[in-house]
């Protein structure tokens, strides 16, 4: 007579098996059973995650590790592809790669997970740097002096980027709580139009990545401010942080990180972690990611799921503070 048991028992019974492969393999090995690994890119082609999840999974399996599939399943924002992998069985065999929105968007809505409970985060993979900008015909040279004009002149001082309800917004909110000033939030679908903005002077600042302002920099046509990361830009090594501009705990990072389904055995992902964080070190791949302006982390485990709950408190107080909602 057959028995059948919920998903879950044979989720656990499934992880299981996989950690006494990987002891019996030793600390180096891989587990045989996972020989191949869907890695779910809940955007479609071309994007930023799916270029790393593909830079990563080609040096995996150029080393000798499990065959890792990049699956794109776009959709609702990121939220069909993000709620596959959800309820996927914990074994190991799927994997998801994220951006920011991840975080921010179960805030806005209604939606079939939680981004902290319902997976178990593995790396931190790649920071794309944020930075706020100023056309170069500005008199503005400093944050300091952009916060000071916009305390003398109440609402008038604009910030353009991607919006609304981006992780830029809830930058930009951070920053005028802090410095408490009256600024104005100007939002954009897309970088292009905030780029052509700040560049025809209608906006007096942008708010958004490095990769996407790099080449007007390089120009001469704007001019940076402040990083917007946590700590300072690799390709701005000179250019201070919001932090160090005197307004602390605003880290309005554009990261990237792979997940994998909440329960997942630990040994699994601690070899999961190694594989990616591994990958992340070869040289080969620093310099296909630090063409695109990305530039690795490789944060994992408790480090990467502590910075993930700290995000997830700050942007759900702002999001409250500022009655921000999504369109």
């Amino acid at each position: 007579m057959s028995v059948k048991l919920p998903v879950r028992v044979w989720a656990a019974a499934a992880g299981l098996a996989a950690v006494s492969l990987i002891v019996a393999t030793g600390h180096g090995a891989w587990p045989q059973a996972l020989k191949t690994i869907r890695t779910v890119v809940p955007y479609a082609p071309g994007g930023v995650a799916d270029v790393i999840a593909r830079l990563v999974a080609e040096e995996i399996g150029r080393t000798g590790g499990p065959t890792l599939v990049v699956e794109n399943r776009p959709g609702a924002g990121g939220a069909v592809g993000t709620e596959a992998v959800a309820r996927a069985i914990p074994d190991g065999n799927t994997l998801l790669v994220v951006s920011t929105p991840f975080i921010i968007d179960p805030l806005l809505r209604k939606l079939n997970y939680d981004p902290i409970t319902s997976f178990a985060p593995l790396c931190y993979l790649v920071s794309a740097p944020t930075v706020i900008v100023v056309n170069s015909a500005s008199p503005y040279r400093s944050l300091a002096q952009l916060i000071d004009d916009a305390r003398a002149k109440p609402g008038q001082i604009t910030m353009a980027s991607i919006g609304p309800a981006s992780s830029f917004q809830l930058g930009f909110e951070m920053l005028k709580r802090a410095a408490k000033v009256d600024m104005t939030f100007v939002p954009y679908p897309g970088n292009a139009p905030a780029l052509n903005a700040v560049l025809g002077q209608q906006v007096t600042s942008m708010f958004g990545t490095y990769s996407n302002v790099a080449e007007y920099l390089k120009a001469g046509t704007l001019r940076v401010l402040a990083v917007g990361n946590g700590s300072r830009a690799d390709p701005l090594p000179d250019v201070p942080t919001i932090a160090e501009a005197g307004y602390r705990d605003i880290d309005a990072d554009a990261w990237f990180g792979a997940f994998a389904p909440a329960h997942t055995p630990e040994q699994v992902t601690s070899a999961l972690n190694g594989l990616l964080n591994t990958a992340l070190k070869d040289r080969a791949v620093k310099e296909k990611l630090g063409i695109q302006g990305l530039y690795p982390v490789g944060s994992c485990g408790a480090e990467f799921a502590a910075y993930l709950k700290k995000q997830h408190e700050e942007y759900s107080r702002i999001i409250a503070e500022a009655n921000i909602r999504a369109e």
